[in-house]
């Protein structure tokens, strides 16, 4: 990625995360002020669920572009996690609010419901599905292009905001046909909804951070384009994992031993070029073996057998 290119994404990752900021912080106003003045707990509970998300898109604004920063002495291999931890801070954040909405929502089942029904009660939730709809399009539109894990967990927040809203909206019209216990119950809903959001977050980037391994499917695309290399007579060692949202490839190549080593480094210079070109791989390292030797490590790769 080039210098260049790489400002540009920061900047439209900054504008994602700024309209998130926004987003969130006009629809806490709208549906706070309305939940609070008809005390519904189902427009309380989803107005404090965007404080959680206001967090988390500050959080992301100001932390998560880092991972456009180039390596330097002290990330030598730049800064990648920095934005899988972002992501899992908002997890965090989502889980922790969630069970509080829950405990929330449970007494006001256990003491009864004390909602007024009110016009600006439904106005404020179509107003809120309406924002978290502009915000949800705007973000998955600048993401399709970025891919980053950071606005990956705000789009799903947003989305999941929508979900919530619409679960609210039921409490509230639930309370003018004359069962307002339906707030609470939607207030429930809404908060299981944001803890099931909050773990998967968390789960996915988890993984970024431990450096696992990823889908099958991915390992599978590095070999191939490994094995397209004409000079290339077997692989071993094999090595595919997360480091931050990118991909590490380690791998040994098996190659004719008796060629020139001006070729055989040339052969090694294509290889790298060619995975570090793929997308979603990151850093590459390729050692190069004369085959046949029959080295001990994951044998049935050389060759023709294994991968």
């Amino acid at each position: 990625m080039s210098e260049g290119t790489s400002t540009d994404d920061r900047r439209r990752f900054g504008r994602a995360a700024l309209v998130n900021v926004l987003g969130n912080a006009v629809k806490i106003a709208v549906e706070g002020a309305a939940g609070v003045a008809f005390g519904s707990v189902a427009l309380v509970a989803d107005a404090a669920h965007s404080v959680a998300d206001l967090v988390a898109s500050v959080v992301v604004f100001l932390w998560g572009g880092s991972r456009y920063e180039t390596a330097d002495e002290d990330h030598p291999h730049g800064h990648q996690r920095i934005e899988p931890l972002t992501a899992l801070f908002v997890g965090a954040v989502i889980v922790v609010l969630g069970l509080n909405l829950l405990r929330e929502s449970a007494l006001g089942l256990l003491e009864g419901a004390g909602v007024t029904f009110s016009p600006v009660l439904v106005a404020a939730l179509g107003f809120a599905m309406l924002d978290m709809y502009v915000v949800y399009r705007y973000t998955a539109w600048v993401n399709a292009d970025l891919g980053s894990a950071a606005l990956s967990a705000l789009v799903a927040d947003c989305l999941n905001d929508i979900y919530t809203t619409v679960a609210a909206m039921v409490g509230i019209l639930g309370v003018y046909v004359g069962y307002p216990i339906l707030d609470p119950l939607a207030g429930a809903l809404v908060s299981v909804l944001v803890v099931y959001q909050g773990v998967e977050i968390a789960r996915e980037n988890v993984d970024y951070l431990v450096g696992a391994a990823p889908p099958e499917g991915e390992r599978r695309r590095i070999v191939a384009a490994i094995r397209e290399h004409a000079e290339v007579e077997g692989i071993h060692d094999l090595r595919v994992f997360y480091d931050g949202t990118d991909l590490e490839v380690e791998v040994h190549v098996e190659v004719d031993g008796s060629l020139p080593f001006r070729e055989a480094h040339d052969v090694e210079t294509e290889v790298v070029s060619r995975l570090r070109g793929m997308e979603g791989v990151g850093d590459v390292h390729v050692h190069l073996d004369p085959s046949g030797l029959g080295e001990w490590k994951d044998a049935p790769e050389s060759g023709d057998g294994g991968e």
